[in-house]
């Protein structure tokens, strides 16, 4: 290295903000408080997925579910006071959950006038988004009533499967314009993994249902069938005179064929066991 070009290294002129070689940028303190703001959501946001992809979906009840769903959505989205989760079954709002007690009484409103974010999100497949809904004229009708409440914000995300709208994420908040784009955004990811997880939880609810409905078909036809061997025993007909006068018995009672059988069934254990009493000595 030469001497002119160590010199031109070490030029304190060098550093001599011009045209070509501008000040750096100074950090204000504003700059500061939006990144660590924004540090904070992205840990919310990454906190709330992780829990959610650790929800044990197969040992909790499907409201229990829903309600976790709907907690993790209030940590992950900026703004959000609260929220609910609401699953649309055979075209109607069905097995409504709430983060807390003012979105019950939101959603109340919303489903029993049939307008709202909610009912417009699930019914369009998108997102809604409202920063003043005592006056916004989507719904001119659900805006004002929850006004009152003191809720002005709200932003409703379809759950969206390859089925098609599962239901819809609803979240509320008491401050007008309170869900900016970059929380909609948000909404929208954390939307995404919801309704997995809201699909699986219905599907095993469905399935244990399913499976209740099935044991409980199975234990009635064995009662039914218990009866059938009492009549035969006793009156000496067929298994098909015998189920008949079984029907006839539920027709008349106004109830139904496995209650009857069951009644059949007690009263011969019953004469059974005073048969086999001794009598006092």
């Amino acid at each position: 290295m030469n001497e002119n070009t160590s010199n031109a290294l070490h030029d304190p002129t060098s550093e001599i903000p011009t045209a070509d070689n501008p000040p750096p940028p100074d950090i204000t303190d504003a700059d500061a408080q939006a990144d660590v703001q924004a540090a904070g959501e992205d840990d919310d946001l990454r906190s709330s997925l992780t829990a959610l992809s650790q929800l044990a979906t197969g040992q909790m009840e499907l409201k229990d579910v829903l309600t976790r769903v709907a907690e993790f959505a209030v940590r992950a989205i900026p703004g959000a006071d609260g929220a609910g989760l609401t699953l649309i079954e055979a075209g109607h709002a069905d097995t409504i959950v709430a983060s807390a007690a003012f979105v019950s009484e939101v959603d109340a409103i919303q489903y029993g006038i049939g307008e709202g974010p909610c009912v417009t999100a699930a019914a369009e497949g998108r997102t809604m988004r409202s920063g003043s809904l005592g006056t916004d004229a989507l719904w001119p009708r659900f805006g004002p009533r929850v006004g009152h409440l003191g809720v002005h914000s709200a932003l409703s995300l379809p759950l969206l499967t390859a089925d098609g709208v599962l239901g819809a994420m609803n979240v509320y908040a008491h401050a007008p314009d309170a869900f900016d784009d970059h929380a909609a955004l948000i909404g929208e990811l954390f939307a995404v993994p919801a309704g997995i997880a809201v699909q699986n939880a219905q599907v095993l609810a469905q399935a244990k249902r399913l499976a209740s409905q099935l044991q409980t078909a199975l234990t009635n036809r064995a009662v039914i069938d218990q009866a059938k061997g009492i009549l035969i025993s006793r009156i000496g007909c067929g298994a098909e005179e015998a189920f008949d006068r079984l029907r006839q018995l539920s027709q008349t009672d106004n109830q139904k064929l496995h209650t009857v059988a069951q009644s059949v069934v007690d009263e011969a254990m019953h004469r059974a066991r005073a048969r086999h009493i001794q009598p006092d000595q």
